[in-house]
C-alpha cells in the first residue's frame, strides 16, 4: 500500500522558487545600496566644501523682509539630476565661481543685539517715518518711488523710470548689506574653513536711538556690551578680530567722540575701543588721517535688478536735457557754522534768477528735511543741470555726492577730503591727483578750494562756465561709466547680465584685504600729503 505524499512534498518546486526570489531581490537591494553609497562617500570626498546658507536672526526673517530668491542659486551646489543633452547649439552652463580664499563665516548674534526685534509684520511702526523698522522694508531699499506724471509741478519732472528706484534712506545701509550676505555665495558654517568673519551687527541703528542729547554712558553702554561678547567667542580669539568685519552706516566721526568728554555732544566712541581697531569697519565716510579706515558708498535710490535697466537708466541720463549749468539741494548751518555752504547758497540764489543754478533748499524744518530725502524732487534736479555743487556739511562726505553721480551730474567739491577719490578707494580708480588755486580739471570733477571761492579769488559760476561743450560731455560720459560702481543691486532678485556693483567691489577689497592680513602684510592704506593739507581747510 502507497502511503499518502505529504502536501508540502506535493508543492516543493514551487515553494523553491519562490524563496530563489526573494533571496534574488534581497540580493539585488543589497548591492544597489552598496552602490549608492559607494558613489555618494565618493562625490563626498572629491567635491570642495559647499557653502552653506545662513538665514538672518528670526525678527530680520519676518514676513515683511521677504526671504532672498536663493532656491535657483543654491541648485548649482545640489547634484544636477539626469537630463537629456543638450543640443549642440546651446553652450554648456559656466562652472561656479571659486570659493577658494573667498569663505565667509557670518555670526549668529544673541536676540538682544538685534536692533530690529519690534519691526514685526503689522506693527505700526512701519507708518512711522521716524521709525527704523520703515526702512527695513524690500530688505532696506525702503518704498517704491512711484513715478510722476512728468509734467513738471511740484519739482518732478517724471525722468524717474517704473522699475528699480526705491526711496532708500541715506542709513540703511547695514540692512542692505546684511540681506547681500545672505545670498554671498561662499558662505560656510565652519569658521576654520573662513577667510574672514561677518558682523551682522548694526552700530548705526544702535547709535541712531540715542544719538544726541544723552549721557555718555547711555551712548557708548550699548555697544561696548556688544564688543565684550564679541571679543569672547571662539571666532575672536584666532587672530584677535583681525580677521572680522562689518558695516556701520554713518560717518566715521559719528562713532569717535573723544572719551572723557561732556554729555552735550553728539555720537559715541565705537570706533575708539580696542575691539574695533582690530576690525574692518566700514562707514560711509573714512578719516583720511587714520588710514585703516575704509569708506564705502552711500545708498542711493537706484537699485536694479537687470544691467538692461543698468543701460537704460545711462542712456536716459546721457540724453537728459540740463538747462542749469549748476545745482545744489541743501540747508544752510545756524549762525553761519560753515561758510563755504552759505557762500554756495548765495552763488545760486543769484544765479537762479538768470536761470543758471537749480536750487532745492532744505532748511525749512521738518518740510526742508521730507523734501530733501524725495527721490523724484532730487533726481529731478541733478538731471537738469550740469554740474552737482558739492560742499562739505556735518562732515566732509555727503550722500549728494553719489546723488549726483546716479544722475550724470558733474560733481564740484570743495574740499580734498570730500572727493570720491579721497575716500571711496576701492570703488573710484586712483584719480588725476590734487588741484591747483583755481581749481582742478578732473577727468569727471571739479576741486575748487574753499578758501580762494570765500575770499574771492575765484568765483564759481565764473568758474564753471569755462568748461566748453565737448569738456562737459566728456566729463559727463566719465560719470555714467562709473554709475555701475556706486550704486547697490536689488539683493531680492536674480541680477540679469553681467555688471559689478558696489558690492562686489567692497567684497572684492575685503577679501584681498583679509587675505593680505593671514599672510602677515601691512595692509596700512597710503594715503599723500595733500589729504591733510587739503582736508585742514574746514570752513
Amino acid at each position: 500500500m502507497h502511503l499518502p505524499v505529504p502536501a508540502m512534498e506535493a508543492h516543493y518546486p514551487k515553494y523553491l522558487l519562490y524563496c530563489l526570489l526573494i533571496a534574488g531581490s534581497w540580493l539585488i537591494s543589497c548591492l544597489l545600496h552598496f552602490q549608492y553609497m559607494h558613489l555618494s562617500l565618493s562625490s563626498s570626498i572629491a567635491a570642495p566644501r559647499r557653502a552653506a546658507l545662513v538665514v538672518l536672526p528670526a525678527a530680520l526673517d519676518a514676513s515683511f523682509l521677504p526671504a532672498p530668491a536663493v532656491e535657483a542659486d543654491d541648485k548649482r551646489w545640489s547634484a544636477a539630476p539626469v537630463a537629456a543633452s543638450p543640443s549642440p547649439s546651446s553652450p554648456p552652463p559656466p562652472p561656479p565661481p571659486s570659493c577658494e580664499g573667498r569663505y565667509v563665516y557670518m555670526l549668529d548674534l544673541p536676540s538682544r543685539f538685534d536692533m530690529l526685534w519690534d519691526c514685526v509684520a503689522g506693527s505700526p511702526l512701519f507708518d512711522d517715518m521716524w521709525s527704523w523698522c520703515a526702512i527695513t522694508v524690500n530688505a532696506g531699499l525702503g518704498p517704491k518711488v512711484v513715478p510722476a506724471t512728468g509734467n513738471g509741478s511740484d519739482g518732478d519732472s517724471g525722468i524717474i523710470p517704473s522699475t528699480g528706484w526705491y526711496s532708500t534712506d541715506q542709513y540703511a545701509l547695514e540692512v542692505i548689506f546684511h540681506h547681500w550676505m545672505r545670498r554671498y555665495d561662499c558662505l560656510t558654517d565652519d569658521p576654520a574653513a573662513a577667510t574672514a568673519v561677518y558682523v551682522p551687527y548694526y552700530p548705526a541703528l544702535e547709535l541712531h536711538q540715542h544719538l544726541c542729547g544723552f549721557n555718555t554712558t547711555a551712548r557708548d553702554g550699548p555697544s561696548e556690551a556688544f564688543l565684550r561678547w564679541l571679543s569672547a567667542q571662539p571666532t575672536w580669539a584666532a587672530l584677535g578680530g583681525r580677521d572680522h568685519f562689518m558695516v556701520a552706516a554713518k560717518t566715521t566721526w559719528m562713532f569717535r567722540r573723544e572719551p572723557g568728554g561732556g554729555d552735550d555732544g553728539c555720537g559715541n566712541n565705537f570706533l575708539g575701543q580696542p575691539e574695533t581697531g582690530n576690525m574692518t569697519v566700514l562707514t560711509y565716510e573714512s578719516n583720511i588721517w587714520a588710514p585703516r579706515d575704509i569708506a564705502v558708498p552711500y545708498p542711493s535710490y537706484f537699485h536694479p535688478s537687470s544691467a538692461g535697466e543698468v543701460a537704460a537708466w545711462q542712456a536716459r541720463a546721457r540724453a537728459a536735457p540740463r538747462p542749469f549749468l549748476f545745482a545744489f539741494a541743501g540747508a544752510r548751518r545756524l549762525k553761519g557754522q560753515l561758510v563755504i555752504r552759505d557762500r554756495v547758497f548765495d552763488v545760486c540764489e543769484a544765479a537762479a534768477w538768470r536761470g543758471r543754478c537749480g536750487l532745492v533748499d532744505c532748511s525749512h524744518g521738518l518740510e526742508g528735511s521730507i523734501t530733501c530725502r524725495t527721490a523724484a524732487k532730487l533726481v529731478a534736479l541733478f538731471t537738469s543741470a550740469r554740474f552737482c555743487l558739492q560742499p562739505r556739511g556735518d562732515s566732509f562726505m555727503r550722500r549728494s555726492s553719489i546723488d549726483s553721480v546716479m544722475a550724470g551730474c558733474i560733481p564740484v567739491f570743495f574740499h580734498r577730503a570730500s572727493t570720491l577719490e579721497a575716500q571711496y578707494r576701492w570703488h573710484e580708480p586712483a584719480g588725476p591727483g590734487p588741484g591747483g588755486r583755481s581749481g582742478h580739471r578732473g577727468r569727471y570733477y571739479v576741486l575748487l578750494n574753499s578758501d580762494d571761492v570765500l575770499e574771492g579769488r575765484v568765483d564759481i559760476e565764473e568758474e564753471l562756465s569755462r568748461y566748453s561743450d565737448e569738456e562737459v560731455a566728456a566729463m559727463r560720459e566719465e560719470v555714467i561709466r562709473m554709475i555701475p560702481r556706486f550704486l547697490y543691486r536689488d539683493p531680492r532678485a536674480r541680477f540679469e547680465g553681467e555688471m559689478r556693483d558696489a558690492f562686489d567691489s567692497t567684497m572684492d577689497g575685503v577679501m584681498d584685504r583679509m587675505r593680505r592680513i593671514r599672510n602677515g602684510e601691512d595692509v596700512t592704506l597710503k594715503g599723500d600729503d595733500s589729504d591733510e593739507a587739503m582736508g585742514a581747510n574746514d570752513s
